[in-house]
């Protein structure tokens, strides 16, 4: 009769299923990194994902030829690759581009309407956003230490920037000192799709507490037609009825739309 440790091949004979088996355990290292080596040699057998090129070349056709060798699209894949590193982005470029219309359209679209498109999510949006941000802070350094009424275009440049896309009406106004020199920028209401409350002796109120001497008006029309209406008419009318006997001049009243915009002055209504 065996002894019981030789059931267990604990003598060393009669071992033989018991070697196999310690011996089977032993090898699954070495077949689970070979395993292991075979897949990683098949990945890099395996071609590169599509867009990865395709990257590369939109890259070379910016640095070659700027953005005019670049549709709006394409500029916005560019912006996206950044943004988005591991997907294809022309789709959903091109989806930006035909839900807002335009790259200004997408880059001043509100986050949430952004996150609406399908592969859009909180952050990238965001990012859109801060990018948005960027280019009006360039835009408004234009117009510091200089006289803005000199630098017409400039402002126009930058009202549309800040406000052609805006789903609701803001009204801003421009501070300006004795020299038209800007003092301040704010926005001193907003309000629905078509109407902002404005108050014509705060706005000449604020502009004293500033030692404005004079000011430059400016809304958006968010239907992107930047005509004016009977009432913005007459609204500019009164604040500059009230600013008048106080020193202080209105300038203008600019509406801007997303076609556009449209100065009262100029249209000889003030």
């Amino acid at each position: 009769m065996k002894q019981p440790s030789d059931l267990f091949g604990m003598d060393g004979s009669h071992s033989g299923h018991s070697v196999d088996e310690r011996s089977f355990f032993a090898e699954q290292p070495a077949r689970e990194s070979n395993l292991a080596k075979a897949a990683s040699s098949r990945a890099a057998l395996q071609p590169e994902a599509h867009y990865l090129g395709h990257r590369e070349r939109l890259r070379n056709r910016f640095r070659d030829g700027g953005d005019t060798a670049l549709a709006d699209y394409e500029i916005l894949e560019l912006l996206l690759f950044r943004l988005i590193p591991r997907r294809d982005t022309k789709p959903i470029a091109k989806a930006l581009i035909a839900r807002f219309g335009t790259l200004g359209g997408v880059i001043g679209a509100p986050p949430a309407l952004l996150q609406e498109v399908k592969g859009i999510g909180e952050s990238v949006a965001l990012d859109l956003k801060l990018i948005a941000n960027v280019a009006q802070r360039m835009l408004k350094s234009e117009l510091r230490e200089k006289q803005v009424l000199s630098s017409w275009s400039s402002v126009i440049d930058y009202c549309h920037a800040a406000m052609a896309y805006e789903t609701t009406e803001q009204f801003r106004i421009l501070f300006l000192d004795k020299r038209n020199v800007l003092i301040a920028d704010e926005i001193q209401g907003r309000g629905t799709i078509d109407h902002t409350p404005v108050y014509p002796r705060e706005v000449v109120k604020r502009a004293l507490e500033l030692s404005a001497t004079a000011i430059i008006l400016v809304h958006n029309h968010p239907s992107g037609d930047p005509t004016p209406s009977r009432a913005d008419i007459d609204m500019t009318r009164t604040i500059v009825d009230t600013a008048k006997p106080l020193g202080i001049t209105v300038h203008d009243h600019i509406i801007i739309g997303k076609d556009g915009h449209a100065s009262l002055r100029g249209l000889r209504l003030i």
